[in-house]
Order: C-alpha cells, then structure tokens, then sequence
C-alpha cells in the first residue's frame, strides 16, 4: 500500500514498474518552465487542465494502465476513463491490447497537429455561422429602457486581449483618447507600435492626454513619440 505523502514543489512523482515502486525524483527548473509553457498551449487548444496532465504523462512515461494514471495524478478513476475515452475519439492516444488494457500518447508533434486542426475547424464554422448569429440578434425585439449615459469601465487580462481593445479604442475615436500607462506596460504598448497608431490618431485632430509615472524610462519612450 502507497503512503499518503505530500510532494514538496519541484518534485514529480513517477512509477517505476520494474521494481513496482513509486519513486520522487526533483524535476529540473528549467524543464519545469518549459512543461509550463507547454501546458499553457494545450489549455489555449482546447484541453482541461486534467486532460493536459493524462496527455503529457503518457507523452513522457510511455505506456500505462488507467488505474496507475489515476494514481500517479491522483485523479479519480472516472475522469480518468472520460479523459482516455476522449482521448481515443480525438486520435489523440492509442490502446496496446494487453491484460490489463494499457494506453500510449501519440506524439507530441503529432497532437499538436490534431489540436491545431480540431480549433481551426471549429472557428471555421463559427465564421460560416457569424452572420446568421448576428442577424438572429438584431431580429430579438428590443426592451423598452431609458438609456442614461454612464461611465463604463472593462478590465481585460492578457497583453493580446488589451493590445485588440486599444486598436478598437484607437479606430473608434472621434474627439478625445484618455491614457494611463504604468511605467511597466509602456515598453509593451511601444513594441507593439501601439504609440505610433496614437500618434496617427493625433494628427487626425483626434486630443490624446497620456499619464504616466515620471521616470528615466517613461520619459525615454515619451521623447521617442515627439
């Protein structure tokens, strides 16, 4: 029987099934950022957190049983089984035919491929089905309410989602664009050419007020936009 044991950070948790042991061995940092970077993308496809962890667990260990699965990722069997089941239809993992059934991930390069294709034909239909959505929308009768003008604030996470909102912002202006950037965002939003597209706005007669921290820093890109 397996003692409950809690794993310190940066330690995995592998079965050796030569000796039948379960062995803790201390994962590499570096390779413990790139197994990061690696999760993030497949969650960005389409996987749950679960399915990621099954995934690249075959991936690197190699063939298993569904009972060590579970045990070694400590997940119940059940979603265990959804996640291989899923797995299977995606195309995504394959059956070696033995007793007890054992499973072994495609390639890596492989289920990228099949992730990559799967979320492009999904936004594919999505695009074919956009119009017809929109127009459902504008058919919806409207309620009847008093507009009243308020002031409305969005908070988005993630450098692509803000970068698209303030192109939108930028293309949408008409009088007056009001600014605060954050002595660490500016060299982003300059990178990204977003302060060129400002400067475009501003002679289009568009009034553009920016706020900044005062540092070496700030005033090097703002000296760079004139």
């Amino acid at each position: 029987m397996e003692l409950a044991v809690e794993k310190p950070e940066g330690i995995m948790k592998l079965y050796d099934e030569n000796s039948g042991l379960w062995k803790f061995v201390k994962a590499d940092k570096g390779s413990v950022k790139s197994v990061e970077v690696i999760e993030r993308a497949l969650r960005g496809l389409g996987l749950s957190k679960n399915e990621v962890k099954v995934y690249i667990y075959l991936a690197r260990t190699g063939e298993h049983k569904a009972s060590d699965i579970s045990e070694a990722l400590s997940l119940h069997r059940t979603e265990t089984y959804r996640i291989l089941r899923d797995f299977k239809k995606k195309g995504l993992i394959s059956s070696v035919f033995e007793k007890p059934l054992k499973f072994i991930a495609i390639s890596f390069d492989k289920a990228l491929d099949i992730l990559i294709e799967t979320k492009r034909m999904k936004l594919s239909l999505l695009e074919k089905k956009r119009e017809n959505l929109v127009n459902l929308w504008l058919s919806l009768p409207r309620p009847e309410v008093e507009l009243e003008r308020k002031e409305v604030f969005q908070i988005l996470e993630g450098e692509e989602q803000i970068s698209l909102k303030a192109d939108e912002i930028l293309d949408n202006a008409e009088r007056e664009i009001l600014i605060f950037i954050s002595e660490r965002e500016i060299a982003h939003f300059y990178h990204s050419g977003f302060l060129d597209k400002l400067e475009k706005s501003s002679k289009k007669g568009v009034g553009i007020k920016l706020l900044t921290n005062y540092s070496p820093k700030t005033c090097f890109f703002i000296e760079k936009l004139g």
